[in-house]
């Protein structure tokens, strides 16, 4: 483990992303097959494979409570170390030097492999936090702050996916392209290395059960982009209000997985009960719908579904459930990735789904005005907007490229993450309600804030969410506390305008939560670039109505 946390601390340490690839493509080509997959993993910031549903359940709260019993710190110098550091990890570090824990340990990373297994498996909160004291016991300063990073799902080293992908394909000599493949299909970086070791990397094929990473759509800003973009042929489907999941199933199972590839099975038994009587191994990408009366109903009801592992029949029978397909990538042992849609469309008429399961309306467009049309009647029915495809295009997995677009009402919504919360006032004085938000900068892990909100989340929602950010804290200021970034949200606002308040540079204008995005990653969320043009088509649209009024010293509208 020691030399995992030197060669983490040395990526760190470097912004060149050239020598970056170089130490960990070294450090992994070191490796026996035992550990090239944990490392790996660990560098992607993963514990566990994306397959494994297993999570260690470590919050601040423990972690504290750990640092004060090893470090000998009470919470003050707890909390002026957070202050300083607003890393878990580097506390971690700092706690331990000032306790003189600095002997060098002889800890193996398959021991912190075995240490996590049986936190994972552990139910009780006091018990877990003894086995997390075990496991940091056992560790030097530089050691522990690695563990903490990854307890914490905080490694951010400056590492990003596809350096990863660039080290193993340095570590063995294996070509980017296959090693991007391998991923695309497994979406475990430490089965690809180990496929990298053994030049398999050919031989990597989805398999039912261990979840795909989803394919995404590109935002575009209208309809004329769509058709300079796609061409000529395009094929339409409404982007609708749910939740976005795969379908596994065989004669034996079957699985339903979100989009940060949790297994929701339990929480939908009504789909996964009507999975049972489909044709075949299949695996469809689709989404979860609350729909009754004959008609999609709005994610506001559906989100009563959310967050509940095991709903009573009442809450089935309130907020019936539907899954509807959009896309076929597997049949009867046979991947279709690389099919063209026209092809993966046609398998899926051909399952004639019904009951519980529908297969998404599509539409065929040729030209912006008649994609504007379809944009319309998509709004009309109340659905967010379109989805466009490209009729040729395979299905690529965690990709956002340009096969698939979407075009949505300008001004709706930004996905941001929480990265603060202050207690609220009067009969919210005991809740942290009012949350100060983030996107990331494009290609790195930097989060910039863009706004705070306090209204359009429900009392009770209000008060889990307070749970999890008091778990979270990473930094406490008394009124204002600082928290881990994993709790996404989507805010709706009015306008986009210049700020010298927030690092981003840009403040959002009377923002409104929307939704809380139980279904999306941190890694996913909008981009200081879909800010940022979101602010320049303002500015054009502004400019070009005091074009047509003839007053150039209007002052802007809102």
């Amino acid at each position: 483990m020691r030399r995992f946390a030197e060669v983490a601390e040395a990526i760190g340490a470097t912004s060149s992303k050239l020598e970056k690839v170089r130490l960990l493509g070294d450090y992994l080509a070191a490796l026996d097959e035992q550990r090239l997959p944990v490392a790996t993993r660990f560098f992607a910031g993963r514990v566990f494979p994306p397959s494994d549903p297993r999570v260690l359940q470590v919050g601040g709260a423990a972690l504290s409570a750990v640092l004060r019993e090893l470090g000998g710190v009470d919470n003050e110098d707890l909390s002026s170390i957070w202050r300083k550091y607003a890393d878990s990890g580097e506390t971690t570090q700092e706690v331990f030097r000032r306790a003189g824990r600095t002997t060098s340990s002889d800890t193996d990373i398959l021991d912190v492999v075995a240490a996590f297994d049986e936190i994972a498996s552990i139910s009780g909160a006091r018990a877990r936090t003894r086995a997390v004291s075990d496991l940091l016991a056992r560790c030097d300063p530089l050691e522990a702050k690695y563990v903490t990073k990854l307890m914490a799902g905080d490694m951010r080293i400056g590492l990003r996916e596809g350096l990863v992908e660039e080290a193993i394909g340095a570590a063995f000599s294996r070509p980017r392209a296959a090693v991007e493949r391998a991923n695309m299909v497994t979406g475990d970086l430490g089965e690809v290395a180990l496929l990298a070791l053994h030049d398999e990397l050919e031989s990597a094929q989805p398999r039912l059960f261990s979840p795909l990473r989803f394919m995404l759509a590109s935002p575009v800003a209208d309809a004329a982009e769509v058709i300079a973009r796609l061409g000529a042929e395009v094929w339409v489907e409404d982007k609708y209000d749910g939740i976005r999941c795969q379908l596994h199933r065989d004669e034996h199972r079957v699985a339903l997985f979100s989009r940060d590839l949790n297994d929701v099975t339990q929480q939908f038994p009504e789909v996964a009960g009507a999975a049972r009587e489909l044709p075949g191994s299949l695996l469809l990408d689709g989404e979860l719908l609350a729909f009754r009366d004959g008609r999609v109903r709005s994610f506001f009801e559906l989100q009563t579904r959310l967050g509940r592992k095991s709903p009573p029949q009442s809450v089935i029978d309130a907020v019936p459930v539907i899954f509807t397909a959009w896309d076929i990538l597997y049949q009867d042992g046979e991947s279709l990735l690389d099919h063209p849609l026209r092809e993966r469309r046609h398998r899926l008429d051909d399952l004639h789904l019904g009951g519980r399961f529908a297969t998404a309306h599509q539409e065929r467009a040729s030209g912006v005005e008649q994609l504007e049309q379809l944009f319309i009647d998509a709004r009309e029915r109340h659905n967010e907007g379109l989805l466009a495809k490209d009729p040729d295009s395979a299905y690529t997995p965690g990709r956002r490229g340009l096969a698939w677009l979407k075009l949505k009402k300008p001004l709706d919504t930004l996905d941001v993450v929480v990265v603060g919360a202050e207690w609220g006032h009067g009969k919210r004085r005991d809740v942290l309600s009012d949350v100060t938000f983030a996107v990331r900068v494009d290609d790195s892990d930097e989060l910039v804030p863009i706004g705070k909100a306090y209204s359009g989340l429900t009392d009770a929602e209000i008060d889990t969410m307070t749970k999890m950010l008091l778990d979270r804290t990473l930094q406490d200021r008394g009124h204002y506390r600082s928290v881990v970034p994993d709790i996404v949200l989507e805010v709706a606002f009015d306008s986009v305008q210049p700020s010298t308040r927030h690092r981003s540079g840009y403040a959002l204008r009377f923002p409104r939560i929307v939704n809380w995005r139980h279904d999306k990653p941190a890694s996913e969320i909008d981009t200081l670039s879909r800010v940022r043009q979101i602010a320049e088509s303002l500015i054009e649209e502004r400019e070009q109505l005091v074009d047509r009024a003839g007053n150039p010293t209007a002052e802007p509208a809102g």
